[in-house]
């Protein structure tokens, strides 16, 4: 394929991609305000992050199986409507617990767009060339990381839109991908006998939302050492340890563990693992952050993600155009882990009294770490692998970058939640207020409007205090996604795209059997057939 026929087939993948994207950034400053109106609490504001985090993250392996045997394109329509589904009820909540329903939704649409992407674009474009695209994608996650806070900012200012439509603008973008897809996107459909492994599915959705669900509730709900941990956690493993003897026995598995022999394949999963949960899990509460600590509006704080999101556009771009130039991906895999880590180590010395000079430049070195690492993970382990692997693996990644994004959201925002009220009871206890006098009470995220001047005070330096504490805690697990990358073997990059490499290997499977049926056709005299 021609590249201007690659970036036809690839405008409606863009489009669902932004779509995806917009979806949690969009959300991002307006949730304080919505946690507020809804008068939800704190563990309610990590569940709405969680809640999509949790859905996508179980059922990528299934989207990821489904691409291997069914029309990706189909899947991918398929899960835009489900996207769309899920923001018009969020749009219509007028309840926390509807809102939380409604991401469960989305989250199961985010979780088809996030395998299939990556799986077609693997399938028509040559590794050697993906390098070029993938940075194309990684603009495309950059405007929309930029563009969503910011509508999302203005669209709560607005007193006649409100918070609402941070749902509702996602729909027409949903509904252009589909047409898009249906009109550009030309897959062939290949039919072959299949089964879905539907009792694998079922153990790995429900042992690891078992376990996500332990680390969103504990420290809140009930305590770390309880009935309800040893119950979820118990009954989590023993799913999935069953889930690993089914998938090792099936014809079919959702996610074949023999991809794990693959050395590339398995510490880049290692290393996926790790960026989500020091990625998402570090600056999905930036936003709080700004506008707590920093007393800042939705607009402006999405204004201030800029030389992140700037970082991470630059980086991705740079990086792909170069390794599709000369081939070579790993040093950029070292330098982005290296990167990433320094970025967070800088963010956990912020506080609610730090430069926005210093803050930007801290947000820049990681969002250019995250840019080179985070699209070329994935190129490396599509590079390692047959084309009948390809849905596998790529979601296989995916799977485990979303588990650590949805651990690192859960915990690090029961951190979060404990070092705020810790830090505002000793703050009122020194200011002599007694304890919930005009603060937020019982860990309700407080309306930094109707707080007075003391109070409001002492909310800022505990939000900026907490919120520098995770990204010390962040830190140590980038380190360990730089280790993992520096034991990934470079090899050169195929010239050939999924779609051609899957022709060769079927055609080479053809004259295996052909070849073993030769001698019988040119009369050789075969030994008597042994009886069973």
């Amino acid at each position: 394929m021609s590249d201007r026929q690659i970036l036809q087939a690839m405008s409606g993948l863009m489009a669902g991609m932004f779509v995806s994207i917009l979806a949690g950034t969009v959300v991002a400053n307006a949730l304080p305000r919505i946690i507020a109106d809804l008068g939800a609490s704190q563990s309610s504001y990590t569940w709405v992050v969680t809640a999509e985090l949790l859905a996508m993250t179980a059922t990528v392996p299934l989207w990821g199986k489904l691409a291997d045997l069914y029309n990706q394109k189909l899947l991918l329509q398929i899960s835009l409507g489900l996207f769309v589904v899920g923001s018009l009820l969020a749009g219509f909540s007028h309840d926390v617990s509807l809102l939380i329903f409604s991401r469960v939704a989305q989250g199961i649409g985010a979780g088809g767009l996030t395998a299939l992407a990556q799986v077609v674009m693997a399938a028509v474009i040559p590794p050697r060339r993906l390098g070029k695209y993938a940075g194309m994608f990684g603009a495309v996650f950059a405007v929309g990381t930029v563009a969503g806070p910011l509508i999302g900012g203005v669209l709560v200012d607005t007193s006649w839109l409100g918070w609402r439509w941070c749902f509702f603008i996602g729909v027409p973008f949903a509904l252009l991908a589909i047409v898009l897809l249906q009109r550009t996107l030309k897959l062939p459909t290949v039919r072959r006998e299949a089964k879905i492994d539907y009792l694998g599915a079922f153990l790995i959705v429900a042992g690891v939302s078992a376990l996500l669900i332990w680390v969103s509730l504990a420290g809140n709900s009930f305590d770390w050492a309880s009935w309800q941990t040893a119950a979820l956690t118990g009954g989590g493993l023993v799913l999935l340890v069953a889930a690993v003897f089914v998938e090792s026995r099936v014809p079919e598995p959702i996610i074949p563990l023999g991809i794990f022999r693959n050395r590339t394949v398995t510490l880049t999963t290692v290393a996926s693992l790790f960026v989500g949960l020091a990625m998402f899990g570090g600056t999905v509460f930036l936003s709080q952050y700004f506008q707590i600590s920093l007393g800042k509006s939705p607009t402006v704080a999405g204004l201030m993600s800029l030389p992140m999101i700037m970082g991470l556009l630059v980086s991705s771009t740079v990086a792909g155009q170069l390794i599709s130039r000369t081939g070579r991906w790993k040093a950029y895999l070292v330098a982005g882990g290296v990167l990433m880590t320094a970025g967070l180590g800088l963010l956990s010395t912020i506080g609610a009294d730090t430069h926005f000079g210093l803050l930007s430049l801290y947000m820049a070195v990681m969002g250019v770490g995250v840019g080179m690492l985070m699209q070329n993970l994935v190129l490396a382990a599509q590079n390692d692998v047959a084309a009948t692997e390809l849905g596998a693996a790529t979601s296989v990644l995916s799977f485990f970058r979303s588990l650590g994004g949805t651990i690192g959201t859960s915990v690090l925002g029961a951190i979060l939640a404990s070092r705020v009220a810790t830090e505002m009871s000793k703050g009122l206890q020194e200011a002599g207020i007694p304890a919930g006098g005009g603060a937020a009470g019982h860990g309700a995220v407080p309306d930094m409007t109707t707080l007075p001047a003391p109070i409001r005070e002492i909310v800022e330096h505990a939000y900026g205090t907490a919120t520098g504490e995770l990204f010390l805690v962040a830190t140590p697990f980038a380190f360990l996604a730089v280790f993992a990358v520096l034991f990934v073997k470079e090899k050169p990059l195929k010239t050939t795209s999924g779609m051609e490499r899957l022709a060769e290997e079927s055609g080479a499977a053809g004259h295996a059997e052909d070849d073993a049926a030769a001698p019988l056709s040119a009369g050789t005299p075969t030994a008597p057939a042994e009886k069973a």
